[in-house]
C-alpha cells in the first residue's frame, strides 16, 4: 500500500521534462510569449535548417565512390595546409539544361492557377458555411472535413475512374446528349488543376470559414441601413475582414501545390512538367547527389519568394492601420 502511494505521487516523466525545460528557458533568461514562440523556430532550426544545410554542402562536393559518396569541403594537406574543394560545375549544368527552370517555371504556373481556382470556389462555400445557422454549421465542416478520414492516394486514383475515356463523366455527358464522343480529359493539364483544387479545398475553405464566421453581421446591418447595396457592402466590409484568412489558405494550397508529384504524376500528361516530377526522375535515375542544388535552388527560392510576399503584406497592413490611426 505504501508502494502504491509512493508511485502515485512520484511525479511523470513528462512533468520532470517540463520543469527541466522551463528551467533551462528561465536560466538563459527566456520567459512568458518568447518561450512560446522559440519552440517552434527550434523545431525548425533542427528538422528543416539543418537538413537544407547539409544539402546545399553536398551540392558543392565532389562525387565519389565511397561512404560517404562526395568528398569533404574542407581538407588538411599534410595536416598543415587548409583546402577548400568547391565544384560549381553542378550548378553550371543546372543553369544550361532548360529542363529545371521550365519544370519550376510551370510548377508556379499551375501552383498559381490552380490557387486562383480554389479561391474563386472556396470562398462562397466557407461564406454559405458562415451564414447558415448555428446547428447546421457543425454538419458542413464535417462535410468538408470527411475526405481527409480517406487516403490521400486513393482519391486521386478516384478522379482517373472519373477523368479517364470510358469513366463516369464521359458516360454522363454522352448519356445526356451535351457530346458525342468522350473527351480526352485524363493525362492532360486540366485533370492537374482538377485534382490539385479538389485535393485542398479545404485548406482553403476551413481558414476562410473560421474568419467569416467570427465576423460581425452587424456591420452589415448597419451598412444596409445607410442604403448601401448588398455587393458593395461585400467588398467594403466582408472581403477586407477575411483578407488574412484568404492570405492563409492561399499560401496552405500554393506551397504544397508548387511540389506536388502524385497528382501530376498520376494525372496528367507526358507533357505535363512539374519540379517534383523532374526531382523524382533525378533520384529514380540515382543522380540525386549530382542534382542535389535542384533541391537547394527550389526550396530557397520558394522560401524566399514567399517571406517576400508576407513581409510586404504585413509593410501594407501596417501602413493601413497607421493611415486609419492618423484619420
Amino acid at each position: 500500500m505504501e508502494r502504491a502511494n509512493t508511485i502515485v505521487g512520484a511525479p511523470s516523466q513528462d512533468s520532470v521534462f517540463r520543469r527541466l525545460l522551463i528551467a533551462l528557458l528561465l536560466r538563459f533568461g527566456v520567459q512568458g510569449q518568447t518561450a512560446v514562440i522559440i519552440v517552434p523556430y527550434l523545431w525548425l532550426l533542427i528538422f528543416f535548417l539543418t537538413p537544407f544545410l547539409i544539402v546545399f554542402k553536398i551540392s558543392f562536393s565532389e562525387i565519389r565512390i565511397a561512404i560517404p559518396p562526395y568528398a569533404p569541403l574542407f581538407e588538411y594537406l599534410e595536416g598543415v595546409q587548409l583546402t577548400i574543394n568547391l565544384k560549381l560545375e553542378t550548378y553550371q549544368q543546372l543553369l544550361e539544361d532548360g529542363l529545371y527552370w521550365k519544370s519550376y517555371v510551370s510548377s508556379l504556373r499551375i501552383a498559381t492557377l490552380s490557387t486562383v481556382f480554389t479561391l474563386l470556389i472556396g470562398y462562397p462555400i466557407a461564406y454559405g458555411m458562415a451564414r447558415a445557422p448555428k446547428d447546421r454549421q457543425l454538419m458542413l465542416v464535417m462535410m468538408i472535413i470527411l475526405p481527409f478520414w480517406t487516403s490521400f492516394l486513393i482519391r486521386v486514383y478516384a478522379w482517373i475512374g472519373i477523368l479517364k475515356n470510358e469513366g463516369f463523366l464521359n458516360h454522363f455527358l454522352l448519356w445526356i446528349g451535351v457530346i458525342d464522343e468522350p473527351l480526352h480529359l485524363l493525362h492532360s493539364d486540366l485533370a492537374v488543376y482538377i485534382g490539385i483544387v479538389y485535393s485542398y479545398l479545404p485548406f482553403m475553405v476551413l481558414p476562410l470559414y473560421a474568419s467569416l464566421e467570427k465576423m460581425d453581421h452587424s456591420l452589415l446591418e448597419a451598412a444596409a441601413d445607410l442604403g448601401c447595396h448588398p455587393l458593395k457592402a461585400f467588398w467594403k466590409i466582408t472581403f477586407p475582414l477575411s483578407l488574412p484568412a484568404v492570405t492563409a489558405g492561399c499560401f496552405l494550397v500554393f506551397i504544397p501545390a508548387v511540389g506536388e508529384f502524385v497528382i501530376p504524376d498520376l494525372l496528367g500528361g507526358s507533357s505535363t512538367l512539374m519540379i517534383g516530377k523532374t526531382l523524382w526522375s533525378i533520384i529514380e535515375t540515382g543522380r540525386w547527389l549530382r542534382r542535389s542544388r535542384s533541391f537547394c535552388l527550389c526550396c530557397l527560392s520558394c522560401q524566399l519568394s514567399c517571406s517576400s510576399v508576407i513581409r510586404s503584406a504585413r509593410w501594407k497592413n501596417r501602413g493601413r492601420q497607421l493611415i486609419c490611426a492618423q484619420k
